[in-house]
């Protein structure tokens, strides 16, 4: 008997130790975390595994006659019990998305308007198609380099302003320069990030993000560029072109470093419980690049990753190392 179920568990560990099952499951367990089940499409594109959809069906199959994944139809789950909750968010989610991604087509155009700004991209849950009632829209902004701070300042003031703090269709929590595309976190959590955002501006700048990002690939082989035909392209504005003439020179460049200084300042004050380490992940603040996450959601989320893969080798007995 005792021979019997060592055989068993290392038929098990042989059928892990497929690349392409254990990219598939990894896959479905990091969407687990958000209880969204995926399309073979999507299962295709977040895959660690660079495979054809034909052979990740052929291994979804496969897995799923070991009772290592199921299917609700068009949906892949790991979960059958969340399924039917999964679905049915993820149906009114997608519809939600379509009616927020309309706004933020809008946003993006009035934002594109401000000095120094030179590409948008759509990022966070509405990237992935969906929303809810408590879901943002997050933008990736990119700037003209040495003028990132004094771009975001304007853009917060607005914010703060016109649409009284709300961050509901305004929320520019991250900003790069031209000059400074390549995201250094690089994990499954920013590589999902990137490889998902939605270009609304200047979609050869989106291109340009993607080729100096080009790390994603070990995380998602299978992702294809957006297309960037419809998208804007960059067009400033004779009022825009005016401004930023008028803070090209030395005063662009003391408004800009005193922007810098002055929010660095407050968040440090403000996040003074922060190490060195999490200030920097949660809110990396230098010339060309502003980050601001402060509730740690990178985190959280890998956290939870490993929890879950944890859970998964307990249960089946097997290693997804």
């Amino acid at each position: 008997m005792l021979v019997e179920k060592i055989k068993y568990a290392e038929e098990k560990v042989e059928l892990k130790l497929s690349p392409l099952s254990n990219a598939i499951l990894r896959t479905l367990l990091y969407f687990d975390i958000f209880q969204c089940p995926l399309t073979i499409e999507e299962v295709s594109t977040y895959c660690s595994c660079s495979a054809s959809i034909e052979e990740i069906l052929r291994q979804l199959e496969t897995l799923m006659k070991h009772n290592y994944v199921k299917q609700s139809g068009v949906y892949y789950v790991i979960d059958e019990k969340d399924a039917l909750i999964g679905i049915k968010k993820k149906t009114e989610g997608n519809k939600k998305a379509e009616k927020l991604l309309k706004i933020a087509n809008r946003f993006s155009r009035f934002i594109s308007f401000f000095p120094f700004v030179r590409g948008i991209c759509l990022s966070g849950s509405l990237s992935k198609g969906y929303a809810d009632g408590k879901s943002d829209i997050d933008y990736f902004i990119i700037t003209k380099p040495g003028r990132l701070w004094l771009c975001r300042t304007l853009l917060i003031a607005f914010k703060k302003i016109f649409l009284f703090n709300s961050h509901k269709y305004f929320c520019v929590n991250y900003f790069v320069d031209t000059d400074n595309l390549e995201i250094p976190d690089k994990n499954i959590f920013t590589a999902i990030e990137l490889t998902s955002v939605i270009p609304t501006y200047n979609g050869i700048l989106y291109e340009q993000l993607m080729e100096r990002n080009g790390w994603t690939g070990t995380y998602c082989p299978n992702f294809s560029l957006k297309d960037i035909e419809q998208i804007p392209m960059e067009n400033r504005s004779v009022i825009k072109k005016v401004i930023e003439n008028i803070l090209s020179g030395k005063i662009g460049d003391r408004l800009d470093e005193k922007f810098f200084r002055l929010t660095l300042s407050q968040w440090k004050r403000k996040f003074k419980d922060f190490d060195e380490e999490q200030f920097d992940l949660r809110l990396r603040s230098r010339k060309n690049v502003s980050k601001h996450h402060p509730l740690g959601f990178q985190e959280k989320v890998l956290k939870s990753l490993e929890d879950k893969i944890k859970d998964f080798e307990y249960k089946f007995e097997i290693s997804l190392s």
